[in-house]
């Protein structure tokens, strides 16, 4: 039972994360309205908050609930989704950054300015994002079904 409720809370954290992802991409713009960059903002937290609750939830049932670490070690598909998080969490932090720097200007009821070369560089780092979670459930897809064993 302990392991269907971890394996629950895992797909309930990615689920969220790739939720938020796709707000982002499909809301962000160079023309907000002040209503549209507070929910991207909120959206970005929420998106930093799934991934960390997803790789606490993740190491656990790796360790615990599951399989065994030694299992999931000797899959490639296991390593190609941790590189794909990993991708996707470093390129994650350009849009944070950028998304938490507007804070100045909602704080003042003011829509945040935002480049046209800005909007095409946060764009394709959220498809980038987008790929790298595509990858994931792919790899996850063949591991469930003992593809990949070295």
């Amino acid at each position: 039972m302990t392991s269907a409720i971890m394996a629950f809370l895992h797909h309930l954290a990615a689920f969220t994360l790739t939720g938020a992802i796709l707000y982002e991409h499909i809301t962000f713009r160079k023309d907000l309205s002040l209503a549209e960059a507070r929910r991207i903002q909120i959206m970005d937290i929420v998106y930093g908050v799934s991934a960390g609750f997803l790789v606490i939830v993740g190491l656990l049932r790796v360790f615990y609930f599951e399989k065994g670490a030694a299992f999931y070690a000797q899959n490639w598909f296991f390593w190609t989704k941790m590189l794909g998080f990993a991708l996707a969490g470093l390129v994650s932090i350009y849009p944070t950054v950028r998304f938490l720097s507007w804070r100045k200007f909602l704080a003042r009821n003011q829509v945040p300015e935002i480049t046209d070369q800005e909007v095409a560089r946060i764009k394709m780092i959220l498809r980038l994002e987008t790929l790298a979670i595509a990858l994931i459930i792919f790899s996850a897809a063949m591991m469930a079904r003992g593809v990949g064993m070295m």
